[in-house]
């Protein structure tokens, strides 16, 4: 059944690639962006224009019938962006959950980080408060755990896939490297297909860890 789209983050680099593949799928998809960044914006998409910080600026703007899909977030998150974290990943999290809760939306779906880990903390406890934030309020909501997703630009980590490989094997440490397993940004975009055409029962929310992203993309038909 095609599903009405909100996403905010839609010119970004998954969002890029999520909006054709939500259109090709019979889905229709309204993105939140600035006024700017519109003509970025993927052909088949309503432009809303708005700031993804600020939830005056588009409150009211969602449809109850609608799906939203929280994109923003700082691009390639490291140690030392601490600071950007808590103003754009947690600031835009507050803003979406707010205005997607007074619109009492079908389902709010969230690009949050495989946790715990040992590194990258301060990013992993703003996703964390992400994720509350969105089971106080009640939403319907899927929330996706990647811990790194490899696409153009976004490849050094490759390198380690011989040693997740290995991490699996082992039983002590199979859960985290499960857990904390990279996808590839194809998957990424089937998972959360996956999770637009099959929701959880209404007001209950689902964890999609890293292995089952790779599991939801493999299973969407």
């Amino acid at each position: 059944m095609a599903a009405r789209i909100f996403i905010t983050g839609g010119t970004g680099y998954i969002g890029g690639r999520l909006i054709p593949a939500l259109i090709q799928r019979g889905h229709s998809v309204r993105a939140l962006v600035r006024e700017s960044s519109a003509s970025k914006l993927a052909a088949g998409a309503v432009p809303v224009v708005g700031n993804a910080l600020d939830a005056s600026t588009f409150f009211g703007a969602i449809s109850p019938d609608e799906t939203v899909i929280h994109l923003v977030g700082t691009p390639h998150p490291g140690p030392g962006k601490g600071e950007e974290f808590r103003k754009v990943d947690l600031a835009s999290i507050q803003a979406s959950v707010k205005v997607a809760a007074a619109g009492g939306v079908a389902q709010f779906i969230y690009l949050s980080v495989g946790q715990p880990a040992p590194v990258m903390k301060e990013y992993i406890a703003v996703r964390a408060q992400g994720e509350r934030l969105i089971q106080e309020a009640g939403l319907t909501a899927t929330m996706l755990r990647p811990w790194y997703v490899l696409g153009p630009g976004h490849r050094w980590p490759i390198i380690l896939k011989p040693i997740y490989a290995v991490a699996s094997l082992i039983p002590a440490t199979r859960p985290g490297a499960q857990r904390l397993g990279m996808v590839t940004l194809d998957q990424m975009v089937r998972a959360i297909l996956h999770a637009v055409e099959h929701p959880p029962p209404t007001g209950s929310s689902v964890i999609v860890d890293a292995h089952q992203i790779g599991q939801r993309a493999m299973q969407l038909g």
